[in-house]
């Protein structure tokens, strides 16, 4: 029998985000902490992101297709401005716009992790949360995707879910994604959870567990990886 206890939890309970743990702003050593910052508030014990209409572009001018996006990090890391070293490079050969100092929030490295979320998304919009090495090495860059759902996969009684690892330059994982038609609304509060393991990462939606991956990211498999979560 596994006995899990509390490490870390997060209610939203206060006026702000607590900026010990998390930055809002996605992955700004490509674009800029101004462009890639979230629209965000912090009420009713729960974090509200949101992408209104004036919202700028994450990489205007660049990015194709447009791209408007409100997350927050609990990792952040680049190298120095005109490298190519940063977390997730959105292409080959990216390079970094402006220069990101060391965060480490909340970066585990196994265990359970929830979040219990609902979400309100366009055909064109999406929703999500994932877990990626910061990539101070290049090999540290495997995710482990929680759920992540597309507004066109919503349908009136049924949403895709998207649940499992993507590889990208980490020789250690195997690539393994599947997007399991699940009959929940998207709109209403869900628990997405991931038991992890250097053995195995176990997807639940609601206590259910829904499918498995082998070997996912950790130090403990050989993968030098630790994680930022963006949401």
């Amino acid at each position: 029998m596994v006995v899990m206890s509390l490490v870390f939890e997060d209610d939203f309970d206060g006026p702000d985000l607590d900026r010990s743990v998390w930055v809002p702003h996605y992955l700004p050593a490509w674009s800029s902490r101004a462009d890639a910052a979230a629209t965000y508030e912090v009420r009713d014990s729960c974090l509200h992101l949101t992408i209104p209409p004036d919202q700028g572009d994450w990489l205007p001018g660049e990015h194709e297709p447009r791209l408007r996006v409100s997350g927050i990090q609990s990792g952040n890391f680049s190298g120095p401005v005109g490298s190519t070293v940063g977390q997730q490079p959105w292409r080959d050969g990216a390079v970094v716009r402006e220069e990101q100092e060391p965060f480490w929030g909340w970066t585990p490295d196994h265990g359970r992790l929830e979040m219990r979320a609902r979400g309100v998304v366009t055909p064109r919009s999406m929703v999500a949360w994932w877990m990626v090495g910061l990539e101070t090495d290049p090999e540290q860059c495997a995710e482990i995707c929680v759920f992540e759902v597309f507004g066109d996969a919503v349908e009136p009684d049924s949403i895709a879910v998207g649940m499992g690892l993507h590889a990208f330059r980490d020789p250690h994982v195997t690539e393994d994604f599947e997007a399991p038609r699940l009959p929940i609304d998207l709109t209403q509060f869900h628990t997405y959870a991931v038991d992890w393991t250097s053995e195995r990462a176990d997807f639940l939606v609601d206590g259910e567990r829904i499918r498995s991956c082998a070997r996912p990211p950790s130090p403990r498999s050989g993968s030098a990886w630790r994680r930022s979560s963006t949401t």
